[in-house]
């Protein structure tokens, strides 16, 4: 391991949340560099670099999210004033939006858990959700007050150019997650992986389901004014983009450069003839594909960044 005291500067800086989803990073490149930054986890306590781009863990849930990232983001060990950040990770996905190891690239991060809730058991006669927006009275009404966090809506030029720049990538697939799929009679979810874009929703609770997916699709349009199209849940990003906005107020980075990635390891409902508990427990085959999608498809925009940097350098606007 070799420790640097100047200051980095990458191009490119990957957020990772847990070790399997750094493995292929580190294992695919060249990253010599080693800096420890007082604040990340115990378990994840460096960031790796090479002269262009940087891969660091969070670990998971919001609150490891939002602390590492703010640690990082922060520190004065990094100019991140003209980095670009991919945040690169797994995901649970709509079987009528995608299916295993497929890649989504993100228009909206949408937060799966500001709002009031109750036991379906305990709902009001003539209710069709659980689900009531935050200072609302019913489901459907619009949010009355907020925490701020709630939505973020991501560059679309950088949307562009990272799908233009993975689109065409090989993507991997497995035996076990080919056949899982077939149980699916969504055609999507029985097709091969492929790269595409929607919203994700972000929760710390892993929730799984079709009741609660149409519940919080539906809050996600009714928090974007039916701009959302949900299809991926993770437990992450709303936190992470939480401490990247706070660190760009502060002038440490311009939120404009960032893309969020989410590959799906697992469906976020059961197949026909399967129920919920079954489907949270099965082994489809999913991880290891959407753990080496999530490099394949970040890096061939990191690669993209860092190869054409003339383009990007000022940043990419509509």
């Amino acid at each position: 391991m070799i420790a640097h005291a100047e200051v980095i500067a990458p191009k490119v800086l990957v957020i990772t949340m847990f070790s399997e989803e750094t493995k292929p990073w580190l294992d695919n490149l060249k990253l010599p560099k080693h800096i420890t930054v007082p604040g990340l986890a115990k378990s994840a306590p460096d960031v790796a670099c090479n002269d262009d781009l940087c891969v660091m863990t969070t670990t998971m849930g919001f609150a490891n999210a939002a602390a590492s990232t703010a640690a990082v983001a922060l520190s004065d060990k990094f100019d991140l004033s003209k980095t670009y950040f991919i945040v690169a990770g797994i995901a649970g996905i709509d079987p009528s939006k995608g299916t295993l190891g497929s890649a989504a690239w993100a228009d909206y991060v949408v937060d799966g858990g500001l709002f009031h809730r109750m036991a379906a058991s305990e709902v009001p006669a003539g209710w069709t959700s659980t689900v009531v927006e935050l200072g609302a009275k019913a489901p459907g009404e619009k949010q009355v007050w907020g925490a701020g966090t709630e939505v973020y809506e991501m560059n679309k030029a950088l949307l562009d150019a990272a799908l233009a720049a993975s689109r065409n990538v090989a993507l991997a697939d497995g035996e076990t997650a080919a056949a899982y799929r077939t149980l699916y009679s969504q055609p999507v979810a029985k097709a091969k992986p492929a790269v595409t874009s929607c919203t994700t929703v972000s929760a710390d609770t892993y929730w799984h389901g079709a009741g609660v997916a149409t519940e919080l699709a539906a809050h996600a349009k009714l928090l974007t004014d039916g701009k959302a199209d949900y299809c991926t849940s993770q437990m992450e990003d709303n936190a992470t983009l939480a401490a990247l906005s706070r660190a760009a107020e502060a002038g440490r980075l311009d939120f404009n450069r960032i893309a969020v990635l989410r590959t799906a390891s697992n469906f976020d409902r059961p197949h026909e003839g399967q129920n919920t508990a079954e489907s949270l427990t099965a082994k489809s085959g999913g991880f290891g594909p959407a753990t080496q999608n999530a490099f394949l498809v970040g890096n061939a925009l990191a690669q993209d960044i860092v190869a054409n940097w003339g383009r990007y350098q000022a940043g990419l606007t509509e």
